[in-house]
């Protein structure tokens, strides 16, 4: 069923909200820049604004429709964390705590000082890696050099430990094998976009015990009703499931992932809390709905207030920006007046990132999926589309001054 919207009892202006599938149409759909897109906007738990655009599938002439599956890629950590956060409150782990208390092998960890290869030189570092360290991207850990933006000696050690997210292994040899690899910078001293949301993924299963697909389904997807997120897409998904596009070097849109060939058919055993999950707009709708409440939804508390103030307050050292801390160029937000969390970045300063929505908090996907949650506004807009790489267009930007200029 079609998300009814009202945007006058939202409490926006809907003919400024028009402006967005215009300016989307325009811009992107109709030259070919995109494929398609859909765009969710929701104030005070009233859906405003639900518009699709374009195709989701070129090559099939399939529109895109009101239930199209997407892989959100990036937009899985925000679940991924408030999965292990879930746990915190239970009282099974401190945010201080090493996170070799769970995963021994963390325990031998280094940090790179100079040097590769032969020469690599390291130390003992002076701070173990806490899981506050690892939910905020601060423990030391890269994306293993496959990002651009940030090579280091350390990203080769990856590679010939064969540190992967295939279906080759599970979380728990992934998680143990990353103990042996050294960490880039002293831990909580700076902020590295990596592969610390699937380390928390094999926390919430060997914290909890059971498997990180059933926790999330059984805590978080079943009673926020999410029936169509997960790592797979089942055959009677299949004709639902968008196609997925790479904007190439000549700016050409080229299909990067057919739905009907996709590994997202295929059962798996690694399940990527950083990346592996696909989902629809009306289901990331329900997460960021619960978000927006203080962590209840539909008389549920998935997650406590403050809790869920404690993740989207700034954990960056001593109150800086990923401007001041991050190491890259690669990140799913701008850095400058924008701090990070424990699974979210957020909004510090309205002049200083050049855009609305202080206190907001937020994340994207790979494939430039986006969502952002404004409490003060009691707000939350989602972005669907599947176009690699996220930095291609700045959607979240362009969004955010038409969404804003359209209140009331």
């Amino acid at each position: 069923m079609k998300i009814e919207t009202d945007a006058a009892a939202a409490g926006f202006e809907a003919a400024k909200l028009t402006r967005i599938g215009e300016h989307l149409r325009q811009y992107y759909v109709d030259p070919g820049k995109i494929a398609g897109c859909q765009v969710l906007v929701s104030r005070h738990g009233i859906p405003a604004y639900f518009e699709s655009f374009g195709l989701m599938d070129r090559e099939r002439a399939k529109p895109v429709q009101h239930d199209t599956l997407f892989r959100i890629y990036s937009m899985s950590k925000p679940i991924t964390s408030v999965a292990l956060m879930m746990l915190w409150e239970e009282g099974r782990f401190q945010l201080t705590d090493p996170v070799h208390r769970f995963i021994p092998s963390w325990r031998d960890q280094q940090i790179w000082q100079e040097g590769d290869g032969d020469k690599l030189v390291t130390r003992r570092p002076s701070v173990w890696p806490t899981m506050q360290h690892i939910l905020s991207h601060c423990a030391g850990l890269t994306y293993g050099g496959l990002l651009p933006g940030l090579e280091s000696p350390v990203d080769s050690l990856y590679q010939s430990q064969g540190i992967a997210r295939g279906d080759g292994e599970t979380l728990m040899e992934f998680a143990d094998k990353l103990g042996r690899v050294p960490l880039l910078y002293e831990p909580g001293q700076k902020w590295c976009y990596s592969l610390a949301t699937d380390v928390c993924g094999a926390l919430v299963e060997i914290i909890s015990g059971q498997s990180f697909e059933s926790f999330l389904q059984e805590r978080i997807f079943q009673p926020l009703g999410m029936t169509d997120t997960g790592f797979r897409v089942s055959d009677e998904q299949l004709d639902r499931f968008a196609a997925c596009y790479v904007r190439s070097a000549d700016k050409q849109l080229l299909l990067e992932d057919d739905p009907e060939t996709s590994h997202y058919r295929h059962k798996r055993n690694f399940f990527s809390g950083g990346g592996g999950l696909v989902s629809t707009t009306a289901d990331y709708a329900a997460f960021c709905d619960m978000l927006r409440q203080g962590g209840q939804f539909n008389g549920y508390q998935l997650l406590g207030r403050r809790t869920l103030e404690l993740m989207t307050a700034n954990h960056l050292k001593g109150g800086q920006s990923l401007a001041q801390m991050a190491l890259g160029a690669f990140s799913e937000t701008t850095n400058q007046g924008v701090g990070f969390g424990l699974g979210f970045a957020s909004t510090l300063d309205e002049v200083d990132s050049c855009t609305v929505g202080a206190g907001d908090f937020y994340w994207g996907g790979r494939a430039s999926t986006l969502f952002w949650v404004d409490p003060r506004e009691d707000l939350s807009v989602i972005f669907m589309t599947q176009l690699i790489p996220s930095a291609s267009f700045n959607f979240r930007g362009q969004l955010k001054s038409m969404v804003y200029g359209a209140l009331k």
